[in-house]
């Protein structure tokens, strides 16, 4: 089943990579899970990273006094997302979220979760689950760029604006 709200995300991904990953997700992801696929970031900006990170670090605890753990270790500019080529994902199973994956909700025999990264990675993108520090939500495709040359584009004004978003020119 296709996600309306996975839909209006992947409209934020960079338009180097966006009607990729607007087909892939359509044509293969959609078909291939047992689950609804809901794209729970895609571009985020500087401000929101850096509010991110101090989750864990200066933000501890929540606002019902439970204490919170690190959920990124990148600032701002540090992070594919703000370039818009990454995105991260759940399962969506009787419409609430699971981050489950091992999960095999269509059985058949393979774990959703890894039926999405498996489908990205056949098409050139790299997963967080394959990471020695993982990252099972998060999906990039880099381009061969280090968020450092990146963030050294953007701050040479090699950008474009686009529906109210500065990318990076790749």
């Amino acid at each position: 089943m296709i996600d309306q709200i996975t839909e209006s995300r992947i409209q934020l991904l960079h338009p180097k990579i966006r009607a990729e990953v607007l087909k892939v997700y359509r044509e293969e992801v959609v078909p291939s899970i047992g689950a609804v696929c809901r794209f729970t970031y895609t571009y985020r900006s500087f401000e929101e990273q850096d509010e991110l990170y101090k989750i864990g670090r200066t933000k501890i605890v929540d606002g019902n006094g439970n204490k919170l753990g690190i959920v990124t270790k990148a600032r701002g500019g540090q992070s594919y997302h703000q370039w818009g080529l990454a995105f991260d994902f759940c399962l969506l199973h009787k419409k609430l979220p699971s981050w489950d994956t091992i999960v095999d909700y269509d059985k058949d025999g393979k774990a959703d979760w890894r039926e999405v990264a498996d489908i990205f990675k056949a098409k050139g993108y790299e997963w967080g689950g394959d990471w020695r520090f993982r990252d099972f939500p998060h999906i990039q495709k880099t381009f061969g760029y280090t968020t450092k040359q990146l963030l050294q584009k953007y701050k040479d004004n090699d950008t474009f604006i686009e529906n109210g978003i500065t990318y990076v020119n790749l």
